[in-house]
């Protein structure tokens, strides 16, 4: 791969910051997405085909007698298996978007490995350049399962691909970015357009932010939330909608929080604005207890089976 960044002259006296060009390198942008569109629909592909030529077309459209369609057992198990080879055929492909996605992900980052930092973009490296190349490549896989029939499967592909950690019990909806550098624990939920931004770039030629975010158990994001880079929210955070936090912030969880920049609610504006009564909070309250005592006793256990294995 060629260097992406390419320095313009600075030796101009006005004192102006000089700008950059990128090399977009559009070649091994596309010869990406070739591979991982083309190959994840060859073997669903042929599978599709191969049923729809030598079952489906013999033994179901051919038949000229409706009644015998519905009576002939080997026609009528061709046709009920239509939408089985179906949903098969498109989980493979998603099987295949995942495995593709995640040899080319390892691959480069066996050339340079991903790593909180500032990337800067005024010198030819090729930490920005994989940086750019694996933001595109990520995208096709992130959209072909956040918007595909079975959306919960995301959570999946982040995990096998090797961009984020997303634990168990996990909701998260379809948002611009979401999908690298991020660490999500138990039982969160990422509203709609909820970004967990770990990666940005400061104005138009300005450096690359890219800091791991990290998500305690419990916490929800309302919806239209953002969240920067390096950002840490503890368990049971609750963001109300558009909240956002800025880089590198720390909330310490345990209650609700709004704004742009965020900070926490009290319980009486909490009210006003969820227009929920005192009652409803108590039992939101006894809740959360209740959730954090069956942690306890979780990890209590856990620790037991380990001393006990040890």
């Amino acid at each position: 791969m060629s260097d992406e960044i390419e320095p313009l002259d600075m030796s101009n006296s006005d004192g102006e910051v000089a700008k950059e060009n990128i090399k977009l390198q559009f070649h091994w942008y596309l010869s990406i997405f070739f591979v991982i569109y083309y190959c994840s629909y060859v073997i669903p592909g042929i599978v599709f085909i191969e049923y729809v030529l030598l079952i489906f077309i013999p033994l179901f459209l051919r038949v000229d007698n409706l009644f015998v369609v519905f009576t002939n057992l080997d026609s009528l198990l061709a046709f009920l298996a239509f939408p089985i080879v179906l949903i098969v055929s498109y989980l493979i492909h998603l099987f295949l978007v995942g495995l593709i996605s995640r040899i080319i992900w390892r691959h480069t980052e066996k050339i340079s490995p991903s790593k909180d930092g500032i990337i800067p973009r005024n010198i030819p490296s090729k930490t920005a350049n994989l940086y750019h190349i694996r933001s595109f490549m990520i995208k096709y896989g992130k959209n072909a399962f956040m918007k595909g029939i079975f959306p919960w499967l995301a959570n999946w592909f982040f995990n096998f691909v090797g961009t984020s950690v997303i634990e168990k019990g996990c909701t998260l909806e379809e948002s611009v970015v979401t999908d690298r550098n991020v660490n999500v624990r138990k039982n969160c939920y990422i509203g709609v357009n909820s970004a967990l931004s770990s990666h940005f770039v400061e104005g138009v030629f300005g450096n690359i932010v890219y800091f791991e975010i990290k998500l305690g158990e419990n916490v929800t994001l309302g919806g239209f939330n953002n969240i920067a880079p390096g950002c840490e929210l503890r368990d049971n955070s609750y963001l109300l909608p558009m909240a956002a936090a800025t880089k590198h912030n720390l909330l310490k969880g345990n209650n609700y929080y709004f704004g742009m920049p965020l900070r926490r609610i009290f319980k009486k504006k909490t009210m006003d604005y969820l227009k929920i009564s005192e009652e409803d909070l108590i039992r939101a309250e006894n809740l959360r207890v209740k959730q954090e005592s069956a942690k306890l006793e979780r990890r209590k256990k856990e620790a037991e089976k380990n001393e006990k294995k040890t």
